[in-house]
């Protein structure tokens, strides 16, 4: 009984500790989540922004929050301004739910399909004479001249590049969700979605002969982690910017 009265106390105690973090911390998501309408100091066209709510409730701990924004319907054309705009957008409103928010323009197509090609181009080297064909063709049990034949079917080609794109998308696609970016959020991102897609197909995987399983394994890991990269790090790199 006095070890029951002693948890609800510490309980309770521990309740009221805690209390006042969690009600700032509420306070802080209300004031600053959600997309907010602004004039772009640039040129005085409406632009929705968004703050970053991750940073500011990590900040927040010991003082004020640190405010700072992680996306804008501008970007990435004029990613490199000098958020001018944040003091008016942690004043306003947020925008109602239903309405138009910031970040519906994250995933740009340029980026995306040069990782897909850079990660084809890979394959197509680490399968080649000079890396692993000669151990590819003894786990699959082809010859030379069989190899040589399906170098010029077009229906492996096909499926690897349409692999590599849409692997390229669901990264673009976590990173837009996580308002992220960055060549390390990429490749960080990247590494998330290849264990998920490793873990839910290993069953099949595990089936497969020892040394195919290594070759495969490693392109595939070394394309995920360039594909990554390229994505992230080419964020606001591979658009026109405007004058």
């Amino acid at each position: 009984m006095l070890i029951l009265i002693w948890l609800v106390l510490c309980l309770a105690a521990a309740s009221i500790i805690l209390l006042p973090l969690v009600l700032w911390r509420q306070e802080i998501y209300r004031q600053y989540s959600g997309s907010r309408l602004v004039a772009c100091p640039q040129d005085q066209q409406p632009a929705a922004v968004t703050i970053d709510l991750h940073h500011a409730l990590s900040t927040a701990i010991d003082g004020p929050p640190d405010l700072r924004l992680c996306d804008c319907t501008r970007w990435p054309e004029r990613a490199n301004c000098d958020r001018a705009c944040l003091s008016s957008a942690a004043a306003i409103e947020p925008y109602p739910d239903g309405k138009a928010k910031a970040g519906e323009k994250q995933i740009y197509h340029l980026p995306i399909l040069l990782a897909a090609f850079v990660a084809w181009c890979l394959g197509a080297i680490w399968h080649s004479q000079y890396l692993f064909r000669a151990r590819w063709m003894g786990a699959v049990g082809l010859t030379q001249a069989q190899v040589k034949q399906m170098v010029w079917w077009l229906s492996p080609h096909l499926l690897t590049a349409g692999a590599c794109l849409l692997f390229a998308y669901g990264v673009a696609g976590i990173l837009a969700v996580r308002h992220r970016r960055g060549a390390l959020q990429g490749i960080l991102m990247a590494t998330l979605l290849c264990g998920a897609l490793v873990a839910t197909s290993w069953y099949s995987m595990a089936k497969l002969p020892h040394d195919l399983l290594l070759i495969e394994a490693g392109y595939g890991f070394l394309a995920a982690l360039t594909m990554g990269a390229i994505v992230g790090g080419l964020f606001n790199r591979l658009v026109l910017p405007v004058k």
